[in-house]
């Protein structure tokens, strides 16, 4: 008797040495009256595999440091593939939490609760990306988990409003050393000016990760807007949005996590911290766009006024929450506002909130909220605007 096995009838064109997980049973066939012959046929299809996807809450924390980012992920490997994209649909998992700042040693498992799940660009097939929020072994949300905060807010009078934000993400890119990514060895490049959206290997550097990262955005299905050289050589900025509240956490942590991802295929660190390089170079920001049904109806402009009166009464609450580090950015220069001082103008990015000049024009649209860092969680933010212009 012989043994055959012969896979790639049943395969096509999938990587069999990474994705296959045969699970195979002996048949006897009946070759002749005196002979029979032995075969293998598959009866199983590929396993999946889920990157399980979440933030340890010590974004900029003096325990970290600026420099590194608060996305964590460990993969599992599901037999029989989930194709629904129902977060529901997928297990809960667990993680060590003392290992991530996030639990005592003696008590240390954290539960991941599947909240988003998204193709997995960078594997492909039947793979996923699934952002979690953590929960407490008895199931209430963890301390650090900050998307609970935000769904509470979420009233059906809110919902009505059908709150709308557009999330302006920017990083900066560093070599493995820490020296922004392109610049010289021990020096600096010509000051900023030429720089932003600027086009060139004069003017632009590490644009292959930046495409990159956005087709992988792409392919993942998130609503990213676009992407562009920033002021500072080295640093860039991608769009999440228009989408609603909880959808902006998920898609700009998932998106964080891409851009984290591919900067291990192109020895890249990006980092969101607000002021990367000190002295006379823009720090780096999340500025953040909001609307909702009134503001952006005809006579909206009244209910965007209404919002910024608002704002301006809950100012300092919402500075202690939008970043760590945010003083060393907001100083009063390199396009941004004081951070001891609140004020709104059309087309001024020296302000705390702008009005976009065709907004102006208009009589109706959105706010920009310019004073979140860009270390900043996306559901905090989401949630502040919420509580401030809502409720």
């Amino acid at each position: 008797m012989s043994v055959s096995m012969r896979p790639s009838a049943f395969c096509g064109s999938r990587n069999m040495t990474a994705k296959a997980n045969y699970a195979v049973q002996p048949v006897v066939v009946r070759a002749n009256r005196s002979q029979r012959r032995r075969c293998c046929i598959v009866i199983s299809a590929y396993a999946q595999r889920a990157e399980y996807i979440w933030a340890d809450g010590l974004e900029g924390s003096p325990a970290k440091g600026t420099v590194f980012n608060e996305m964590r992920s460990k993969t599992k490997v599901i037999q029989q593939p989930i194709t629904t994209f129902e977060p529901k649909d997928f297990p809960d998992w667990s993680f060590d939490g003392s290992s991530t700042g996030q639990a005592e040693g003696n008590n240390s498992d954290c539960i991941l609760n599947p909240v988003a799940v998204y193709p997995d660009p960078i594997r492909g097939g039947d793979d996923v990306l699934i952002v979690c929020d953590v929960l407490n072994p008895d199931g209430t949300p963890h301390d650090t988990n900050t998307r609970a905060q935000l769904v509470e807010l979420l009233t059906p009078d809110v919902v009505a409003e059908q709150p709308l934000y557009g999330f302006e993400q920017e990083y900066t890119m560093l070599n493995k050393s820490g020296q922004v990514y392109g610049w010289p060895n021990g020096g600096f490049p010509f000051p900023q000016g030429p720089f932003y959206c600027g086009v060139g290997s004069e003017s632009v550097y590490g644009r292959p990760l930046a495409e990159a990262h956005m087709d992988a955005c792409i392919k993942a299905g998130l609503i990213i807007s676009g992407i562009n050289a920033e002021v500072m050589p080295g640093q860039w900025e991608f769009q999440i949005g228009p989408v609603g509240p909880t959808e902006v956490g998920d898609q700009v942590m998932a998106a964080r996590w891409l851009l984290h991802r591919l900067g291990e295929n192109f020895g890249i660190v990006s980092t969101f911290a607000p002021k990367p390089v000190k002295g006379d170079w823009n720090g780096t920001g999340a500025h953040t766009n909001f609307s909702t049904e009134s503001m952006r109806n005809e006579g909206g402009m009244k209910a965007i006024l209404e919002a910024i009166e608002r704002l301006s009464k809950t100012h300092p609450e919402h500075i202690s929450q939008y970043g760590t580090g945010n003083e060393e950015r907001l100083t009063g220069k390199h396009e941004t506002c004081d951070m001891n001082t609140f004020r709104y103008g059309v087309a001024d990015r020296g302000s705390s909130i702008r009005i976009p000049l065709p907004v102006q024009l208009k009589g109706y649209g959105y706010l920009e909220d310019r004073r979140p860092a860009a270390n900043v969680d996306p559901y905090t933010v989401a949630r502040l605007l919420i509580k401030t212009i809502l409720k």
